[in-house]
């Protein structure tokens, strides 16, 4: 929408409220002078815990060896030999 002003701004706040939730910003101006902006707010993220799956996952001892050549050669984009 852009810039609006004030009384068009409390007219159809709801709306620009929409607007604001779904990415768009939008100045508010009074007598033609920008002096408030409407933005969407950012979810705040979620602070990860150290450890959540600790003992809960296994890997297994032949994770750590070496891939067969053919297996290998797939990942690298090249023939196998």
């Amino acid at each position: 929408m852009g810039k609006v002003n004030i009384h068009d701004a409390k007219t159809r706040l709801s709306r620009l409220v929409d607007e604001a939730a779904m990415g768009e910003e939008i100045i508010i101006a009074k007598s033609g002078k920008p002096v408030a902006r409407l933005v969407p707010i950012k979810p705040a993220a979620v602070p990860r815990r150290k450890g959540l799956l600790k003992n809960k996952i296994k890997i297994h001892p032949d994770f750590y060896r070496p891939l067969p050549e053919q297996v290998l050669a797939a990942f690298e984009g090249r023939m196998p030999k």
